[in-house]
Order: structure tokens, then C-alpha cells, then sequence
């Protein structure tokens, strides 16, 4: 049986309007241009886990994915994803609700995504997270981590942006869960 698993080395930025700017037009300039890939997501909040249904505007795709690691808790998250159409989209939404797990929507994430250096780069904007950039490596073992780590922070420092620790990302995940109000649609 093939494993669905992987793991990704993942860190966040987050800036201003002016620095998002500044970026896309290096990126555009300098990396690889992976395009645009806009997304709906519903977040079903686990106490230990992330679970998210992503509608992939951009693509006309679906995905399921669970990370075994809530964001704030590591660098690293193993993660299980598997492609839905997006006609499954909705479906899946009821069907974990009707589980009884409650969700968090966020109604557009404008995404752009590059490879730069090695390193998968999501130059986003959302209205919960306001504008962000993940930096990531995915690795077959964590034997990986340290190397995959390097390189994202070499990058990190030359795109001039500082990575949030940790704590910053618990706190600022916790305070969404916590207040965000979902949009009326």
C-alpha cells in the first residue's frame, strides 16, 4: 500500500501590503512561477489535529487533508491528503459537520504560488491572516528537517522577511479559533 503521508517543513511571514507587493514582483522576476491557485477552505478545528476541506478556485479541484500537528505546535506536520472533485466539496462539508465538528470558513485565499531555491513559496493574502508567506519543504523523514530548515531560512533572509516562532503562530491560530466569526454567504 502506498503511504498518503508526508511531511512538510513549514514556516510563516507575515507583512504589509507593501511588502506583499515587493515580493510578487521579485518572485515574478527571479523564481520559478508555479501561478495562481486561489482557494476556499473550511477549517474543522480539532483539538490536536487540523482537518481542512479546501475548494481550489483556481484549479476547479477539491482536497481533504488532516495535519496530525496543529500549526504552533512544530515546524513540521505530517499531513494526509487526498483529492476530491469539486463537486465533493460540499458533500464533505456536511459530512464532517454532521460528525459534529464545527468549522471555520475562509471565503478566499488569493494565493500565487513559486519555487525558489528549493523552497515552495505561497505569497498569499487572506482576510483572516492579511498578507503572508509560507515557506515550505516537503520531506520523506525527519531525518531531513534540519537541511530542509537551512534552506528556508537562508531564503527567509534573503527575501527579508521574518519567520514567526512558535509562539507567535499558537497564539495568533488560538486567537482565530477563538473569535473568528464566520461570513454570512
Amino acid at each position: 500500500m502506498t503511504s498518503l503521508k508526508n511531511i512538510e517543513v513549514e514556516y510563516r511571514a507575515k507583512f504589509s501590503k507593501a511588502k506583499y507587493d515587493k515580493l510578487l514582483k521579485f518572485l515574478l522576476k527571479k523564481a520559478k512561477d508555479l501561478g495562481a491557485d486561489d482557494k476556499r477552505v473550511w477549517f474543522f478545528c480539532l483539538p490536536d489535529k487540523l482537518l481542512k476541506v479546501t475548494h481550489n478556485i483556481s484549479l476547479k479541484s477539491g482536497k481533504i487533508t488532516l495535519k496530525l500537528t496543529k500549526i504552533g505546535k512544530g515546524s513540521h506536520f505530517e499531513e494526509i491528503e487526498f483529492p476530491v472533485g469539486e463537486e465533493s466539496v460540499e458533500p464533505a462539508i456536511k459530512l464532517f459537520t454532521n460528525l459534529g465538528y464545527k468549522y471555520l470558513f475562509e471565503p478566499v485565499i488569493l494565493r500565487h504560488n513559486f519555487s525558489y531555491k528549493g523552497v515552495e513559496l505561497a505569497l498569499k493574502y487572506s482576510k483572516t491572516w492579511g498578507y503572508h508567506l509560507e515557506l515550505e519543504i516537503e520531506i520523506a523523514s525527519l531525518a531531513q528537517k534540519g537541511r530542509a530548515e537551512e534552506k528556508i531560512f537562508k531564503v527567509a533572509g534573503e527575501l527579508g522577511v521574518k519567520l514567526m516562532s512558535e509562539e507567535e503562530l499558537w497564539t495568533f491560530t488560538q486567537n482565530i479559533e477563538k473569535t473568528y466569526k464566520n461570513p454570512v454567504c
